[in-house]
């Protein structure tokens, strides 16, 4: 039961609070940004945001101009009268009864607890002071909270253990040596480590160990790829161009770049500038041009009946709800029909940025299979021997492929905002501009992509330091600091420690948006090797792990335990760059969804020989029908833009890993491996698989559950007839004729249950 000193608008405004919500507490001072503006934004903006057409009683809540002006035929009544609880009607209105008076009204299906109901009111009686919405303020250096000196590496461990002891918590301690290399291993690579670097790890005795380990992963192409592995989420990047037809493109030589990109260190500002302008580069140079594909990887319709324009104007949309959600975190796309419910971003504004990205000679429809979108650049041997070396051509079908790009019309298409976002419905002309609300587009920029990349990495913008380094901050601990990574907006979420991304953007940008230099930075500190032990106690504090006062335990991504099984069982193909490959997949799924363009996504062919094993970051990506595998695992379907997949745990994640055919394929092969590698005894054959796999030796109590479970299965192929062809016959991988074929089966089973565990598929 909610208990109040003063819940009525006509009692004393001496009183205080004492306990709303069990112990959920009051502050003594109520903040605007944390304890206000998130209740605003989510119970009163949709009627009294920014948004002017939505508007209703003539209140808007979003500004102070607008939140303290009369109301009323007569204007003689206000929402709020700042220190004057008596006087504002919205206190009267939240602590109604009245279903004709109460807001939020029944109708909106949102309602206010009585804690929120308590903050306004505090909120009212202190003064109702209005901040600007946190994200949208430059950020600046904070202090660097002192704290006593016995727990830390760096700055980023000072901001963690001042919030844990405010709270009063203790970080945990550090985590095993064999946990620190997995974990770091598969956060910098997307690979586990390999037994001899576990190895050398555990026996190098320097203080330098652990640094000297980053700076080794940080230079492996592995961590290139990796890192490239993300940026498709984000690039939208298929190998079909979506909608029903779906025909195949070729965008791979663009991947072969971003994995060239990441592997010389690009800085951030450079890597950004290079995808949305590198065509307006002073003499572009066919590397510069070749970026640019980025903002070409949305889907382009070859549906006949589609009306041209239409889509084109669906792809200008999909480069503008890119910009917002990959570099500024902001939802965009909100205000395509209208002003922005939630942020102060207008209409007009939604079309000032998508005229940066309106002048480019494109169809909005193709012709069919063999229709290139226009503009593009043509890709051969010799350009391969110059500026574009990186493009691994070895492998391509065609001794030359077209790559779409982005290139500028000499005169620049007119834009309009549209009516209710709708293609056909222009209104008031438009230029390219940039939010006020953001930061104003200088004069001297010049109006076209390359000015608003140089607007995107202007020192006194304010998110795009931010989103980077919290994305960064996100591959780290899984989540960011703004746990809503693609929404730093009012309807997104705080951060946890708003100094410390702050303190972390503008060390980014400072140090030349440097993107190694602050992920070894992030793991250098001490809150990134904690242990991931938790108490009942810490778990009842913090459930969430919002404080990190422990390390977060994490599943691979869908990509990361497919390769981590193609890596240990010493299948992995590690060429680099090069055409998408096509590894196992359930027969007949294209066909089921092929429309009637037919072409070469008609039929899926899979890949033969070495082909089968490359990394995930190469698998064919058919829009239509992404791989299901992955896609069990929560991969990002590639449709849109996505800085942040989904986490679920499903039954149909355990089926893939029992029955997926690479999965069973890399079981056997380990197992073969490990009876190579230990020919006499099982006992140290299991010690092998297990210590591949979760980057440990198994402790006792393991060692017998597993080496009882091996026997068992043993004894039901020798005696209860346990068909060994069948299984071993699964997937491409050949085994030696001479080969013990019952005691490989059984190691296999074995070496399939390892695969399995929790353990395996996590990183601690």
């Amino acid at each position: 039961m909610s208990i109040f000193l003063n819940c009525s608008p006509n009692e004393s405004n001496s009183k205080k609070i004492a306990s709303v919500e069990g112990d959920r507490r009051i502050p003594e001072k109520v903040d605007f940004t944390f304890d206000v503006k998130p209740i605003l934004s989510d119970r009163c903006f949709k009627c009294h945001g920014p948004d002017k057409n939505a508007i209703e009683g003539e209140l808007s809540l979003s500004t102070p101009e607008n939140a303290f002006k009369a109301l009323g035929e007569n204007q003689d009544h206000f929402a709020i009268v700042p220190n004057d609880i008596q006087k504002s009607t919205l206190v009267e209105r939240i602590y109604s009864e009245d279903p004709n008076l109460k807001m939020p009204p029944q109708e909106s299906n949102l309602e206010l607890t009585d804690y929120e109901k308590a903050i306004l009111k505090k909120w009212i009686e202190q003064g109702a002071e209005y901040k600007a919405h946190w994200s949208f303020d430059k950020p600046v250096l904070p202090e660097i909270p002192q704290v006593k000196k016995v727990w830390g590496f760096n700055k980023i461990d000072a901001f963690i253990a001042a919030k844990l002891d405010q709270n009063g918590m203790v970080p945990n301690k550090k985590a095993s040596r064999e946990k620190i290399i997995r974990r770091i291993s598969f956060d910098l690579t997307g690979l586990p480590p390999s037994v001899d670097l576990i190895q050398d790890f555990l026996t190098d005795t320097s203080e330098k160990a652990y640094e000297n380990l980053i700076d080794s992963l940080l230079v492996t192409t592995d961590y290139a790829e990796h890192m490239a592995a993300e940026w498709m989420d984000i690039s939208r990047y298929a190998d079909t161009h979506g909608y029903q037809d779906d025909f195949e493109r070729t965008m791979w030589p663009w991947r072969d770049w971003v994995i060239h990109a990441f592997k010389e260190n690009m800085p951030y500002d450079q890597f950004v500038t290079y995808q949305l302008a590198g065509d307006l580069l002073p003499n572009p140079n066919l590397e510069q041009i070749l970026a640019t594909g980025f903002n070409r990887n949305h889907k382009i319709t070859a549906e006949g009946g589609a009306i041209p324009e239409e889509y084109r104007i669906e792809y200008v949309e999909d480069r503008t709800t890119t910009l917002g959600i990959a570099f500024l975190g902001l939802t965009l796309e909100c205000a395509r029909c209208h002003d922005h419910k939630y942020d102060p971003i207008s209409q007009e504004e939604h079309f000032q940025l998508f005229s940066f990205f309106n002048s480019i000679p494109e169809k909005g429809l193709l012709a069919g299979a063999s229709d290139f979108g226009e503009p593009y650049i043509n890709i051969s041997e010799r350009e391969v021997r110059g500026v574009l070396d990186f493009i691994n051509m070895d492998k391509s079908p065609k001794k030359e492929v077209a790559v779409m790009v982005m290139k500028e019309m000499n005169e620049p298409r007119p834009s309009y905002i549209l009516n209710r976002g709708v293609y056909d419905q222009p209104t008031t002309e438009v230029f390219p501009n940039t939010p006020m609300s953001i930061l104003a587009y200088p004069e001297d920029y010049p109006k076209n992509r390359l000015g608003l990349s140089k607007w995107l990495f202007n020192d006194e913008n304010p998110l795009t330091a931010r989103v980077a380094v919290n994305r960064l901050w996100q591959r780290m601990f899984g989540n960011g600091i703004v746990s809503t990574s693609y929404d730093f907006g009012n309807q997104g979420a705080l951060p946890t420690h708003p100094e410390l991304l702050d303190f972390l953007a503008v060390k980014f940008r400072e140090e030349g948006w440097n993107i190694r230099k602050m992920l070894k930075y992030i793991a250098l500190s001490e809150t990134y090797q904690q242990s991931t032990d938790v108490t009942p106690e810490l778990l009842e504090k913090d459930p969430e792990n919002l404080l990190l006062a422990r390390a977060p335990r994490l599943r691979l991504s869908a990509e990361m335990i497919r390769d981590q099984a193609l890596a240990i069982s010493g299948l992995l193909n590690k060429e680099v760059g090069g055409p998408s490959v096509k590894p196992y997949q359930p027969d007949g799924i294209w066909e089921e969804t092929t429309g009637g363009g037919g072409g070469s996504t008609a039929s899926y062919i899979p890949s033969t020989g070495k082909d089968l094993y490359r990394k995930s970051l190469y698998t064919f990506w058919k829009r239509t029908v992404p791989p299901p595998s992955m896609m069990t695992f929560d991969a990002s379907s590639r449709d849109i833009c996505t800085v942040k997949r989904q986490e679920t745990n499903t039954p149909l994640q355990a089926l893939v890993l029992l029955n997926d055919p690479q999965v069973i394929e890399a079981s056997r092969a380990l197992a073969l491996h490990a009876l190579s590698a230990e020919k006499e005894s099982v006992e140290n054959q299991i010690k092998y698989i297990f210590r591949r796999a979760t980057s440990r030796l198994p402790n006792e109590s393991e060692l017998i559950s597993l080496t009882g479970y091996y026997k068992e299965m043993l004894k039901q192929i020798k005696e209860e007839g346990v068909k060994t062809e069948t299984y071993l016959t699964i997937g491409a991988y050949e085994i030696p004729a001479t080969v013990d074929k019952e005691k490989l089966a059984a190691l296999s089973l074995t070496s399939h249950t390892i695969l399995n565990l929790d353990e395996t598929i996590s990183r601690g």
